[in-house]
């Protein structure tokens, strides 16, 4: 067992109420199949496992997280989930699964043993327009949906009007926006962005991430101030009730290490009550992903 393990523990009775990370990711990087790590990007150039994230979690009072796919395919799913039964304190996994592949149901039994896979997510902000609403996709959307599942929605601000859409056609599946749809921050673009998110937090089965936020400014002059009309408008909108905190670690990085982006969400909740810092950070996520099952 790992130093991290041991930090950890190896009981999956964690004290309440618990801060949770609820987006990171993990990968042992390979330059073929993680050909989206552009040169742009050397400092993700190379592993990234949960000893190093756990000293970090740790570090800043987190008792879990939930590790979220960064390649597209069921060997993605089955890594996290291995990393999940070696390590604890990953509490979730949201992997990849064909979605319109016409064995969706079977596929899922296949993995209904696994307790730790929570949900799945395509990697929708490469697709073209209209992706979402095929009726293949939709039809695999609702498919997990009925067999418990829930589904990450990541997509550029200028897909929102697909993404409502979407969500529109699925009433009944738990949906959450990684990366509160990943707004211009760097052109402080706003307002098409925020009718959109508006539109969706219209829809109660639709819940935000506070996460991603630092590699949507500018990497190297971003300032906390550049989120906050952001970070605003998604509580406006959705409430506190329905956003968690996420890292985006390791992804993160190309912005700000991991202290630095966790303060930028951190300072602007510090008005709040403490009630709902601890709906932020960590009992929003156990609810949406069912992190206690």
């Amino acid at each position: 067992m790992n130093s991290a393990s041991k930090n950890w523990g190896g009981s999956a009775k964690w004290p309440r109420p618990m801060r949770i990370d609820a987006h990171q990711h993990f990968w042992t990087y390979e330059p073929l199949r993680d050909a989206w790590i552009t040169e742009a990007m050397e400092v993700l150039r190379r592993d990234f496992l949960p000893p190093q994230l756990g000293t970090l979690l740790a570090a800043h009072r987190f008792g879990g997280c939930v590790a979220v796919q960064a390649d597209q395919s069921n060997t993605e799913t089955r890594f996290l989930l291995s990393l999940a039964a070696e390590h604890p304190f990953i509490q979730g996994v949201v992997g990849w699964i064909d979605l319109r592949a016409p064995d969706l149901a079977q596929q899922l039994a296949a993995w209904a043993p696994q307790k730790k896979l929570k949900g799945f997510r395509h990697i929708v902000q490469a697709e073209s327009a209209g992706f979402v609403l095929q009726p293949e996709f939709l039809r695999g959307v609702a498919t997990i949906g009925r067999a418990g599942y829930t589904y990450d929605l990541l997509v550029f601000h200028h897909q929102l009007e697909d993404a409502v859409a979407f969500a529109r056609q699925l009433p009944d599946q738990k949906i959450v926006i990684d990366h509160l749809a990943k707004p211009d921050i760097k052109s402080q673009e706003f307002s098409e962005w925020a009718r959109h998110m508006q539109r969706l937090a219209m829809l109660p089965n639709v819940w935000c991430k506070v996460s991603g936020l630092v590699t949507e400014a500018d990497w190297s002059r971003w300032k906390s101030d550049d989120f906050a009309p952001y970070l605003g408008h998604v509580v406006d909108c959705f409430g506190i009730e329905r956003v968690m905190y996420g890292s985006d670690w390791p992804v993160c990085l190309l912005a700000a290490s991991y202290e630095r982006q966790l303060e930028v969400v951190e300072r602007y909740f510090e008005r709040y009550s403490p009630t709902d810092k601890q709906k932020l950070f960590g009992e929003n996520a156990e609810t949406f992903y069912n992190l206690r099952a």
